[in-house]
């Protein structure tokens, strides 16, 4: 598999260490990114075809025109617990106006207008998809900025898996948050789970949230690295902990695989 022309995104093992520092001592005003988490549902009429094209000859040129990304593309395994005829678009950020920009920019954009033109020229009677929802992400200190580890792109037995876990109110969300932040983190690596980014929802369908993808070697390691997790010691006395008790009431769990053209 080509890797994509990108390459600023950081490397495992420097990450790993920063986010060991983060979890014990941050003093960050502002989230080093911001993540756009894109479901597009194509329902029984949506065209797959039509939104792959786009997204992989219009859309993430045009982003890495305006140095955004890595951009990541998936779909839910055909033996995975979600719906299938969605697609994953993970979009990450430096700053919350690069948003808004890079909105402003594609509509000046020429390249990607002519590349997009079959799919943004649809009338309303042949729409590609169903509908699209967003949630936007805040990057959390122990894992501040978007980690691809070397390798991953070129593994072809390679899965994903996103996970929300939605708190019954924005106490308990926070507490969730400081939980990842206390020490979770460093128990994900230590058992083989290898997170790519983890954000805290600022607008988003299901609030107050959290969510992360992670990647694994193949189907057979992910299940083993959370079969490691949740045996894992330091897991044990963190989760036993009564300042966490109940920050969860529901986790949503997505396993994916990455379209060729992903840059996750």
């Amino acid at each position: 598999m080509k890797t994509p022309p990108m390459k600023r995104w950081m490397t495992f093992g420097w990450t790993a260490a920063l986010c060991l520092t983060a979890c014990l001592q941050s003093d960050m005003s502002f989230a080093d990114e911001y993540y756009e988490v894109r479901t597009i549902v194509l329902g029984d009429k949506g065209d797959a075809a039509a939104v792959d094209q786009y997204l992989e000859k219009a859309l993430i040129p045009a982003l890495e025109r305006q140095n955004i990304g890595p951009v990541g593309v998936f779909a839910p395994k055909a033996n995975s617990e979600t719906k299938e005829g969605s697609v994953f678009v993970i979009i990450p950020f430096t700053e919350l106006g690069q948003m808004e920009s890079s909105r402003a920019a594609l509509a000046e954009d020429s390249e990607y207008q002519k590349a997009a033109a079959d799919y943004l020229g649809r009338d309303a009677k042949s729409p590609p998809y169903s509908r699209i929802s967003s949630e936007l992400l805040t990057a959390m200190d122990c894992w501040p900025k978007t980690v691809v580890p070397d390798g991953t792109l070129e593994n072809d037995e390679r899965v994903y898996e996103l996970r929300l876990y939605e708190s019954a109110n924005e106490r308990l969300g926070d507490l969730k948050v400081e939980m990842f932040n206390a020490g979770e983190v460093p128990i994900f690596l230590d058992s083989g789970i290898q997170p790519i980014f983890i954000g805290q929802a600022l607008v988003g369908p299901q609030m107050p949230s959290l969510t992360y993808l992670t990647v694994y070697k193949n189907e057979a390691a992910r299940e083993k690295a959370w079969d490691a997790f949740r045996a894992h010691p330091d897991w044990k006395v963190l989760s036993k902990n009564p300042r966490y008790g109940g920050t969860v009431s529901r986790i949503d769990k997505f396993v994916l695989s990455a379209k060729p053209y992903s840059q996750m």
